[in-house]
């Protein structure tokens, strides 16, 4: 089984959750801001994402003023 047929954890903790409370942002307000919609981004906050556009990581990082690494982390 190739990586991208995988289900199983991917070694990624994406830190969304925690971003959003540390800034005061709600989900629904990172949508507006960067285009993505609440459920797209619930599926990243909650580790269920399988792949992230660069754009989407750059709109997110802007949106929140943080870099990719503070957004995403290795947890394996």
């Amino acid at each position: 089984m190739s990586p991208a047929e995988d289900e199983g954890p991917s070694g990624v903790h994406c830190r969304l959750d925690e971003l959003l409370e540390a800034r005061g942002i709600t989900l629904t307000r990172l949508s507006e801001l960067v285009g993505v919609s609440v459920v797209n981004l619930s599926i990243l906050k909650n580790d269920r994402a399988r792949a992230i556009r660069y754009s989407t990581l750059s709109a997110i990082c802007q949106a929140l003023d943080c870099e990719i690494g503070d957004l995403l982390v290795r947890t394996d």
